[in-house]
């Protein structure tokens, strides 16, 4: 989360600039998730903390939590604007969304984003333009890429499906059926509005016996993750009854034994 860190100082440099020859001003970050508080809040905590940024000296975080009810993100999203904060930190794709309605003047930055060019929040990573910026999970790219390994792990597999909130972009749907397609399986999407229906979700998933299921969980430049690693769980794969092929092991950045 230290870049997330240093994406809001990037944000609010205006701010130290424009009031470098006045007293000191207190810096007001309000956070807008999606979810409860969890340890990336605690490590974004950390990061700031590490780049001279002190709760109680120098900023104050406002946190506004919708605890898995995403209808309430647009009122805490208007509510951060009321509070006047210099910058909001916004994550999963519903709430960057709904601080994007509720101000087109306070900086936004995107804590995760699957797809913020296909989803609106900027014009182009390189040149975000409005007020968003923030980092993005390149998830369109490892959408196909998750579902091979699957299939690697269970080659007989035919059924699988896709889980995500309603406010995924068509493409992610989109490119996962073709994904499917070329490996010879079934792609069965079944999109959410919220934790409440969850339940219904995988109900409807162990009757239509699906055998996997992928889950999914906007001038500053948008970075991109530049590293990612396979682990593979050993222990937990036994468990599961999967044999684990060795071309794939041979691909891991970590094995848990």
């Amino acid at each position: 989360m230290r870049r997330v860190g240093l994406a809001v100082v990037l944000a609010l440099s205006l701010f130290t600039v424009a009031e470098a020859q006045q007293a000191p001003k207190i810096i007001q970050i309000g956070i807008l998730s999606a979810f409860s508080p969890s340890a990336r809040e605690d490590a974004f905590r950390r990061g700031l903390h590490d780049l001279g940024y002190i709760e109680g000296q120098n900023v104050t975080i406002r946190s506004r939590s919708a605890e898995g009810r995403f209808e309430k993100l647009p009122e805490l999203a208007a509510e951060l604007v009321r509070l006047n904060v210099d910058v909001i930190v916004a994550s999963p794709t519903a709430s960057i969304r709904a601080a994007q309605r509720a101000t087109k003047t306070i900086p936004i930055v995107m804590a995760l984003s699957g797809d913020p060019v296909g989803s609106g929040f900027v014009t182009s990573l390189a040149h975000p333009g409005g007020n968003i910026t923030g980092l993005t999970s390149v998830a369109q790219e490892l959408t196909a890429k998750r579902l091979e390994l699957l299939k690697a792990f269970a080659p007989a597999m035919s059924r699988v499906s896709f889980l995500a909130n309603r406010s995924t972009p068509k493409r992610f749907v989109t490119e996962i059926e073709a994904a499917g397609r070329v490996l010879g399986t079934h792609i069965s999407p079944v999109m959410v509005e919220d934790a409440g229906e969850l339940d219904r979700a995988f109900t409807a998933m162990a009757k239509a016996r699906v055998e996997g299921l992928v889950a999914k969980p906007a001038d500053l430049p948008v970075e991109q993750p530049t590293k990612f690693e396979l682990v593979i769980n050993l222990k937990t794969a036994k468990a599961l009854g999967l044999t684990i092929p060795q071309s794939v092991l041979g691909r891991a950045d970590q094995i848990i034994e």
